[in-house]
């Protein structure tokens, strides 16, 4: 519940600091003093987006900090989930700058607005009166049943066969259009597909075939040149072998008497082996590397089939042409095992279908059962509110439709005529007729969901006398298990709170003050009579309030 409100540099708000009561806490005020401005204010607190207006003073930030008891209400697995500290005495703080940047903070710790959102959505349920006409939408009607049919699990469970359904249909639309564009060029494709098959290439062979082709272009060349280095090194008596060896004898010979001699007979038989491994690949390569005309035609129409390829599909190296074939090879094979994907795919579709279908019809077996009690409860209450022949009726109608929440209309029935047939309550119901139901519906939900908070910011338009008492009951009933906040016109729902503000403007600023007792009274006399209390108004008030 919401313990502490306090707001700075809101709107005509320069300070206010507000403690709240645990159980009905009244909040009056003459029209244009501020209560929207104070709820403005709170809807900041809780994500809404900021309107630009917020601030009064350019110079400074607009701070609005929100003191709340969450503890017993299973907040600890969304603090958890959004990395956020609990605490059973939890502070959420929104701060505007005067540039219009926003921050907000659960803790001290920043979060999203988006989080600062579902956070607030577990914390405060606040009602205004142009909210009656939510009645209209189906998405309310819808949470409404649901709520009372406390079918959250079997929902979330709907909700994920949907979800998946639609991916696979998704993906199924996708498969049929890629085959489609596929087919009309199937024959084209298959074309290139048999030209990559038959190129048969590898990788890495076109760098290997023309390493060889160079050397077959210049086999002549290349022999000659080896011969040559044969003859330097194997020539008889001359060659750079022989005289080598005849060095590397010498100097051995006088080793024992010169001092470097082993050191020198040691370098040159070191050159020796080298030079002798190095005519030995000369021999070898003298007698492999020979003029192969056939071999070089081959490579020389391999290398320009691979080079030909390149250019006629754009691409620069043999690796991006590979590739250029797979995605061939893919694209004939999604025409050619297209449809067996798609065959496997409807198979899943029609099983996930028959699930989703499944969970919808306990889901429309549920409403219907809440219906019933949400039909009876509601015209019950609407009874106690004075309407003695209305009549309320809750509709679940089934769709042959899968939708994302079910397989449902929901559609609320109203009449304030016995005689007359129901019809759609946003159709034919009153203001004062609308306010009544959604009190009786907002009761009933706010029971069942265990909220912390509810604020019904002048539900009671359209009332007045023996209903407005009877709306204050209510109201006051609500407060026995939550915390309710009311801001009323009414001098009947006024007088059930526990605590009473007032909302008042001093120079041109916005300020609220609880009241004491005697204050509650003048206050309430003064909601009776005018701004010129009587003294009827006064004994009348103290009736109210149950004060002898």
């Amino acid at each position: 519940m919401l313990r502490r409100l306090s707001v700075e540099n809101y709107a005509l708000i320069d300070k206010l600091d507000l403690q709240l009561d645990e159980a009905l806490n009244i909040i009056t005020g003459e029209t244009g003093a501020g209560k929207s401005i104070l709820l403005g204010a709170l809807g900041l607190l809780l994500g809404n987006k900021n309107d630009n207006a917020a601030i009064h003073d350019q110079e400074r930030s607009c701070i609005i900090e929100g003191e709340f008891e969450i503890g017993g209400y299973n907040l600890e697995a969304f603090f958890q989930d959004n990395d956020l500290d609990y605490d059973p005495t939890t502070v959420v703080r929104r701060v505007i700058s005067p540039s219009g940047k926003s921050r907000a903070f659960v803790n001290d710790i920043p979060v999203q607005l988006t989080v600062l959102k579902q956070l607030g959505a577990s914390l405060i349920d606040i009602h205004s009166q142009h909210r009656n006409m939510v009645l209209s939408d189906e998405g309310f009607r819808l949470e409404a049943v649901d709520t009372l049919a406390q079918s959250e699990s079997l929902l979330g469970e709907y909700r994920a066969a949907y979800n998946q359904l639609r991916q696979k249909q998704r993906e199924l639309e996708r498969l049929q259009s890629e085959a489609e564009t596929l087919r009309k060029d199937e024959e084209w494709l298959r074309y290139q597909v048999a030209e990559f098959d038959a190129a048969a290439l590898k990788e890495g062979e076109l760098e290997m075939a023309e390493a060889e082709l160079a050397v077959l272009e210049n086999a002549d060349q290349i022999g000659e040149a080896l011969i040559s280095v044969r003859n330097i090194l194997d020539a008889e008596q001359i060659g750079v072998l022989e005289q080598l060896a005849v060095a590397e004898n010498m100097v051995a010979r006088v080793g024992d008497n010169y001092p470097h001699g082993k050191e020198i007979a040691s370098r040159i038989h070191s050159v020796l082996q080298e030079l002798k491994d190095l005519g030995a690949t000369v021999a070898d390569d003298g007698e492999r590397i020979e003029a192969d005309p056939e071999r070089l035609q081959r490579l020389t129409e391999r290398v320009n089939t691979i080079y030909s390829m390149c250019q006629k599909h754009r691409v620069k190296s043999l690796e991006e042409l590979m590739a250029v074939g797979a995605k061939f090879s893919a694209q004939l094979a999604t025409i050619t095992h297209g449809d067996e994907q798609i065959v496997s795919l409807r198979e899943e579709i029609a099983s996930i279908t028959k699930s989703a279908k499944e969970l919808a019809q306990q889901l429309h077996n549920l409403r219907e059962g809440a219906a019933v009690q949400m039909s009876e409860q509601v015209a019950a209450m609407l009874k106690r509110l004075g309407m003695e022949e209305a009549r309320f009726r809750v509709d679940v109608v089934p769709t042959s439709e899968l939708m994302s929440d079910g397989a449902d209309h929901i559609s609320f029935m109203f009449s304030a005529n016995a005689k007359v047939e129901p019809q759609m309550i946003e159709k034919v119901a009153s203001g004062g007729e609308l306010s009544r139901v959604m009190l009786a519906l907002k009761a009933m939900i706010a029971r069942r969901k265990n909220l912390p908070t509810i604020i019904f910011d002048e539900i009671d338009t359209g009332v007045s006398g023996r209903i407005a008492d009877v709306m204050g009951e209510i109201i006051s009933e609500l407060a026995d298990n939550m915390q309710v906040v009311a801001i009323t016109h009414l001098p009947q729902v006024a007088s059930k709170g526990e605590s009473h503000y007032v909302v008042y403007k001093q120079q041109s600023k916005t300020n609220i003050t609880a009241l004491s007792a005697e204050q509650r009274v003048e206050e309430i006399a003064k909601m009776l009579s005018g701004s010129q209390i009587t003294d009827a108004a006064l004994v009348q008030a103290r009736v109210l309030l149950n004060i002898n």
